[in-house]
């Protein structure tokens, strides 16, 4: 075969580093080879279909006129990619717009049908990096992850043909962002082992992006990652400022979303929150659903922790589960954590596990921020638990159950507050610090003997820090 072909795209060469940085020149141009030109048909060589994409999308505006320049009016242009043989795709140089016709390959100078330009090389069996505990069965629902429980669900039932394609889930750290990805990926292979589904965290996919670029293998890098199938990819605000990876992740995103595969993507925060991330990159986060999975509510946090305990065979009493529940209120990670540090102390002295215990724990190992208890709070408390209006509690009024609901709010604002008695009694009712004194000694000395009393005193505490 004659080699004119390539003393001609030498010339193309030669005029494109005139016009473009070194390092451009190196890195993008340098790679591409003359295949040949034969019937005004002219035939790129590529290392990867990754490689076609960025020159077309950045330096077709330099390389049409070159190309004409050199070859003449009325060339096509055809890439023929290294890494997978048969695919390649066509642009005609002599149109102002670029073509995303499918070509066709070129065997010994004869046209043949059409491929298809994304089709990938097979890759063995892949272990998808799902961690066994996290599926649906043990992801408990509530209001605060409702929307997120729903959809992933959707996307599990029909992996990349639903309208939540990229799901993107955001929320707080530790609120259960990776438990629900991952639920998503197992019962994807659950319904078709075959599917290549495949978890990582963006900071591992960076790793992985630097050593491809340090061994010269980026081709494979991204080859491999088109062809998965459901890409769940976490904590995507590492990616930030690192735009060679963002660049990298567009071109990866953009094939599997074209061709129909699921994106999963979670994040500590909402895109329109994000920074230092490329506004392409962001757009496309915005594509499909932006769902949050906001803290845990207090039904959710005793649905973790019951399932916590019985997950590692243990017995704690309902009133421990219940102060853990309502002081431990942050994420997921702390309620767990939480558990284990009970046993642990409990184990190492020999103690049962008893709601002392627990305030000791959770005190050392979870900032607990109390909330802020007034006597209008203790009111309401004990309105709501005696189903009275407040305005019946400030009255004179000697009924029974009027006096002993008053009583009660005197003795626990007196408990929960730094109130003068002559305050509360100014309050509740226009009373002397006597008379409060005096409920609040009357309640203290029921409560030694009469268990409906304490039971009562203990709900509307729970109540005042719920």
């Amino acid at each position: 075969m004659s080699l004119e072909h390539v003393a001609l795209w030498d010339k193309c060469l030669a005029i494109i580093k005139d016009n473009v940085d070194e390092v451009v020149y190196e890195k993008w141009f340098v790679p591409i080879k003359s295949y040949s030109f034969e019937n005004g048909i002219l035939v790129l060589q590529v290392p990867s279909h990754f490689f076609q994409e960025h020159i077309e999308e950045n330096y077709m505006e330099l390389l049409r006129p070159v190309i004409t320049r050199v070859y003449g009016r009325n060339i096509k242009l055809y890439y023929k990619v290294t890494v997978v043989e048969n695919p390649t795709a066509t642009v005609n140089v002599s149109s102002p717009e670029k073509s995303i016709q499918v070509a066709r390959n070129m065997r010994q100078g004869r046209p043949v049908e059409p491929t298809n330009p994304f089709q990938t090389q097979e890759y063995e069996d892949l272990a998808s990096q799902l961690n066994p505990y996290y599926t649906f069965n043990n992801y408990y629902s509530s209001d605060s992850n409702k929307v997120a429980r729903v959809t992933g669900e959707a996307v599990a039932a029909s992996p990349g043909n639903n309208p939540f394609n990229p799901m993107f889930v955001y929320g707080e750290s530790g609120v259960g962002k990776t438990h629900l990805v991952q639920a998503i990926g197992a019962k994807i292979k659950e319904q078709n082992p075959r599917s290549r589904v495949l978890y990582l965290s963006a900071n591992l996919f960076q790793q992985q992006y630097t050593t491809a670029v340090r061994n010269n293998q980026v081709n494979d890098f991204i080859n491999f990652y088109q062809s998965i199938d459901v890409l769940l990819l976490d904590d995507i605000q590492e990616f930030a400022g690192k735009i060679q990876t963002q660049n990298t992740f567009f071109h990866i995103f953009n094939h599997l979303h074209l061709n129909g595969k699921q994106l999963v993507l979670t994040c500590d925060r909402p895109p329109v929150e994000l920074e230092g991330i490329v506004p392409r990159l962001l757009t496309r986060f915005k594509w499909g659903l932006q769902v949050e999975v906001e803290r845990p509510d207090f039904s959710l946090r005793r649905d973790i922790l019951h399932n916590k305990i019985e997950r590692d065979g243990l017995s704690i009493s309902e009133d421990v589960v219940d102060y853990i529940a309502r002081n431990v209120t942050d994420n997921v990670r702390d309620l767990e954590g939480t558990i284990v540090s009970l046993m642990a102390h409990a184990m190492a002295f020999n103690h049962e596990v008893t709601l002392d215990l627990a305030e000791q724990v959770v005190a050392r190992s979870v900032k607990m921020v109390k909330k802020q208890i007034t006597i209008d709070t203790v009111r309401n408390a004990v309105c709501t638990y005696y189903n009275m209006k407040p305005e019946t509690l400030v009255t004179r009024s000697r009924k029974r159950e009027i006096v002993v609901a008053r009583q009660v709010a005197m003795y626990l604002t007196k408990k929960h507050t730094s109130m003068a008695l002559a305050g509360i009694g100014s309050l509740l009712g226009r009373y002397d610090h006597a008379t409060v004194l005096h409920a609040c000694k009357t309640i203290e000395g029921q409560m030694q003997v009469d268990k409906e009393l304490q039971k009562s005193l203990s709900d509307i505490e729970k109540l005042l820090t719920a």
